[in-house]
């Protein structure tokens, strides 16, 4: 089965996937890269896949961009992703050989309606007969699914997906049972911008605080609103409980995962899908992240693996951090049952064994055999917390 995926850049987070289904096809695969990478398009870390067997750098030269186009028409199977794969996928569609579009959803904000790019997709969609063609989406968010049945599209052709980062083979109840007991660590690492809401770790700390809990948080990264949540730090004289790490390579983030108890993710609905929700379960943290946050309510069972609370309100995540440090087993129940969820169903290589599956049950006419996970069916429902 010859597949190729196109996408903009060959980064961190799809080669993971990438690296199975060459493996997994018999070298029968293709990544096309349409991009040449750059600081702001290689997303997640610096390394430099360009030696990759399998990739087709199309921006290269003209020779590499025809013989992208012909794999576009040609291969069995075929992946879009991003407005720049457009003109492959419309060549493509020319055709009827299976077609998969992938990506997060597309009305994060009311003003999405009016977007040119949106606009041009539903044109496609109908206008071109999109509609009636072998054509499915892979939604790398739980949310991608209720905005194409709002606008119509891809009805009962929504398929789980997502970003797939590296999980390692370790014993999780060991690393855990080695943590400190009597003091326990909190991680928070991201992006200081306004929508990955760093403030509200500040005033997480001044609760805990306030109820007597002796804790570290922890937070990694830079940005804007690192000097003002520093300060707020500083006006809630919380600054012996929250430390700023600044910059690390991925390496020192992974490791410190592994040495945190619980990990908060609190981006909001701008978060499309969050990779690093994949790590800190993948590193045995126990997470209590945003609802709203693309791949949550995917990899998040509520209660079970981890935590959800309600975006942006303070007290629905004061509310669950309280219960992890008050339940300690639990704690520790959730983060094992994280772990596990990431090596057993969420993995680079359990998702590409499903999208395998998927497409083969596809080109025979079948309903999807995958019941879990990446490439079962994503349905509409509501992920809202009440």
């Amino acid at each position: 089965m010859k597949l190729a995926i196109f996408s903009v850049v060959l980064n961190i987070h799809q080669v993971n996937i990438a690296d199975e289904l060459f493996e997994l096809t018999g070298h029968d695969f293709v990544f096309v890269e349409l991009e040449k990478p750059a600081g702001q398009n290689k997303k997640g870390g610096t390394d430099d896949f360009s030696s990759k067997p399998y990739l087709l750098q199309a921006w290269k030269d003209s020779e590499c961009e025809a013989k992208a186009m012909d794999i576009a028409r040609s291969a069995e199977v075929a992946v879009f992703g991003g407005y720049m794969a457009l003109k492959y996928q419309i060549a493509r569609l020319r055709g009827n050989r299976l077609t998969f579009e992938m990506g997060e959803r597309w009305l994060k904000h009311w003003r999405s309606l009016f977007s040119p790019r949106l606009l041009n997709n539903i044109c496609n969609y109908y206008i071109r007969g999109w509609r009636r063609k072998p054509l499915y989406k892979l939604c790398a968010s739980a949310y991608a699914v209720n905005d194409q049945y709002l606008l119509g599209t891809f009805k009962n052709r929504c398929y789980k997906w997502g970003y797939f980062t590296k999980v390692d083979d370790f014993n999780v109840e060991s690393l855990i049972a080695s943590r400190k007991s009597d003091k326990p660590a909190i991680m928070w690492c991201s992006r200081f911008i306004g929508w990955k809401h760093p403030e509200l770790v500040i005033h997480l700390a001044r609760r805990l605080k306030n109820g007597g809990y002796d804790v570290q948080i922890d937070m990694f990264g830079g940005g804007q609103e690192l000097k003002p949540t520093m300060e707020l730090c500083q006006n809630l004289d919380v600054q012996d409980m929250v430390c700023f790490k600044g910059n690390v390579s991925n390496d020192e983030i992974l490791q410190s995962m592994r040495n945190h108890d619980i990990f908060l993710f609190t981006s909001d609905k701008n978060e499309g899908w969050g990779a690093v929700l994949n790590e800190a379960m993948s590193n045995g943290c126990a997470v209590v992240t945003s609802n709203e946050i693309g791949s949550a309510p995917y990899l998040i069972n509520d209660g079970k693996n981890g935590l959800l609370f309600n975006s942006k309100d303070i007290d629905s995540l004061y509310e669950k951090v309280n219960f992890l440090l008050e339940n300690p087993s639990r704690r520790k129940e959730m983060s094992i049952a994280a772990y596990k969820t990431m090596k057993d169903i969420w993995s680079p290589r359990n998702a590409a064994l499903n999208f395998i599956q998927l497409s083969k049950d596809l080109l025979k006419g079948n309903a999807s055999s995958i019941e879990i996970g990446p490439c079962s069916k994503s349905c509409t429902t509501n992920y809202y917390l009440q």
